[in-house]
């Protein structure tokens, strides 16, 4: 039993195909997907999977590419989304200055309204950080108390983990742990058995032995096999203990769906 905390249905190159893509996971053992949001674009897309499929949750969020596009009208209509039970977090937010997609005061203020918006909805916070690692501690120091959130494929430095776990948040590991060059081993054993998460990121960083390809949540074993054995642990137990921590942290029904059966009786009807 595996749950994929972070794969984006919506896309482009998963939407059309979406029901396969989940009933392959279903086969795979994957009980529940978190669909990311990454803006306004995909937000009634994600919602709309959420509500077909019972293993399938939602979020509500803007990313950094396109941080340009939180406005105070976006704002108060993710608030509104965000009251849907379906819909379990905030986000993707986050910062990016690798890409610098959007300028980096914009993003700044993108990223602490949704601290804000999960401080007063309860929800967590799900973020994104590539090479801003300073401007994203200090986001949290000063807004981040109240809230809980997770690091999601965690690829940034030692420092913005240890006050992220400081804080109570989680990190979550995707297909870069099985990559030959993946340097980052010391920290996928420095999170707590308690707050480690495991995702695909779909479509984006197919693990090995699917590089190249085009990621969906049925890899994520994978991904949750590398990481038990660079922490010395039993898979399965690995398995389990993931899918415990995202429940948790989703806020998630703790009874898992059979998604195979749900779709075959789709079909009958």
């Amino acid at each position: 039993m595996l749950t994929d905390s972070h794969a984006h249905l919506a896309d482009e190159r998963i939407l059309p195909v979406a029901e396969q893509v989940v009933e392959r996971a279903a086969q795979a053992g994957v009980t529940t997907i978190v669909s990311i949001a990454t803006g306004p674009d995909d937000w009634e897309a994600d919602l709309a999977l959420a509500e077909r499929f019972p293993g399938v949750y939602a979020t509500c969020g803007i990313h950094p590419h396109t941080a340009t596009m939180a406005s105070e009208d976006a704002f108060a209509r993710m608030r509104e989304r965000l009251a849907h039970p379906r819909v379990v977090a905030v986000g993707e937010t986050g910062l990016d200055y690798h890409y610098d997609f959007s300028p980096r005061d914009v993003q700044r203020d993108s990223f602490a309204r949704h601290l804000q918006l999960s401080r007063e909805t309860g929800k967590p916070v799900i973020v994104h950080a590539r090479t801003a690692d300073e401007d994203l501690r200090a986001l949290l120091r000063e807004a981040g108390r109240g809230t809980v959130g997770v690091l999601h494929s965690f690829s940034s430095g030692r420092a913005l983990l240890e006050d992220a776990l400081a804080m109570g948040w989680y990190a979550s590991f995707s297909g870069m742990v099985t990559f030959k060059n993946y340097d980052g081993a010391d920290f996928v054993r420095m999170v707590p058995a308690d707050r480690i998460l495991v995702e695909t990121d779909t479509p984006y960083l197919a693990p090995v032995p699917h590089r190249g390809k085009t990621n969906e949540p049925a890899f994520v074993a994978h991904v949750a096999g590398r990481c038990a054995e660079l922490r010395g642990e039993d898979p399965a137990e690995l398995a389990a203990r993931t899918t415990e921590n995202a429940r948790r942290f989703y806020a998630l029904d703790p009874h898992p769906v059979d998604q195979a059966r749900t779709i075959s009786r789709e079909r009958e009807m």
